[in-house]
Parts: structure tokens; C-alpha cells; sequence
């Protein structure tokens, strides 16, 4: 088979790419300040998460902002793991709010559970719970008995004074 005219080779077909020989090869793209900018904040992040050196990130860094064209950029940060995009936050609010609460109690009471009951967390634990309890319990007795017109502290309402000297 390799003796007929016209035929690939073996080394023809398993050496080089698919495509035809006869196209002319892609022109390289320029990489902008924007491209070099993203590498250089991935590399950021990977020093301040202890994944580079800073000297090893310095010089990383210098090399992205020396490529000229964008497929010298990946190579930079080839061995880094990808990028994980954090979650946005949920706009700020009383039931945000309260979810957070909610997951930082589990959250504390799982931490004072693996430590033990006899252990110096559960006993804070359970002075902050305490004291917590106490401010709300005092917020709620205030605020249900506490001021409001004809109270009985002279303030002029509710006390019989109709206005004029007494």
C-alpha cells in the first residue's frame, strides 16, 4: 500500500495535524493589556492562596506582561489549578441577615459539640447564649412596659393637667 502513487504514508498520516498542509497557518493574536491584566490576577490569587511563591509569582507575573500574543499567556498559569468563582453575595437584608445567623449557630454549635461539653468553647458558648437571652428577654419587657402616653411620670399626659398654672 505504501508503494502506490498517491497514497499517504504511514508517517504522513500519523505525524503533523488533520487539516491539509496546503492552508497557511492562523496569524497570532496580539494579546491586549485586558488578557495580560486577567493572567496577572490569576497569578495574584494563586500567591495570596500559597499556591506560588511571590518570587515565583514576581517572575510569572513579569512574564505575562511581557507576552506579546495570547497563546503565550496560558502557559503561565498551566499548572495552577482552575479558577473557582465565588458565589455574589445575596443582597443585603433582614432575611440575608438572619440566614447568616443562622448558618454561623450551626455552625458553633457543631464547633462546640466536636470539642466536648466540658470544654472551655461550650462553657463560652454557653455565657454568650446566657447573656443573649438576658438582652432580649430586657428588650421585650422595656418595650412592651416601658413609656407611651399616660404613664404616670408627670410628663403632662394622662397626669389631669389641662394647661395654665396650677
Amino acid at each position: 500500500m505504501a508503494g502506490r502513487a498517491g497514497a499517504p504514508s504511514v508517517v504522513a498520516m500519523t505525524s503533523g495535524t488533520t487539516q491539509d498542509h496546503d492552508h497557511q497557518a492562523r496569524p497570532r493574536l496580539r494579546a491586549s493589556d485586558a488578557d495580560r491584566l486577567a493572567t496577572v490576577e490569576v497569578l495574584e490569587d494563586a500567591v495570596a492562596h500559597g499556591l506560588l511563591t511571590p518570587e515565583e509569582g514576581s517572575d510569572r507575573m513579569a512574564t505575562a506582561f511581557a507576552a506579546r500574543h495570547r497563546d503565550e499567556l496560558p502557559a503561565v498559569t498551566a499548572d495552577l489549578p482552575a479558577q473557582v468563582h465565588p458565589v455574589p453575595a445575596a443582597p443585603a437584608g433582614w432575611r440575608a441577615l438572619a440566614a447568616a445567623l443562622v448558618a454561623q449557630l450551626r455552625q458553633e454549635v457543631a464547633g462546640t459539640r466536636a470539642a466536648g461539653i466540658r470544654s472551655r468553647r461550650a462553657l463560652v458558648t454557653a455565657v454568650v447564649a446566657v447573656v443573649l437571652v438576658a438582652v432580649l428577654v430586657s428588650l421585650v419587657v422595656h418595650g412592651l412596659w416601658d413609656g407611651g402616653p399616660g404613664d404616670g411620670f408627670g410628663d403632662g399626659f394622662g397626669d389631669g393637667f389641662r394647661g395654665g398654672r396650677r
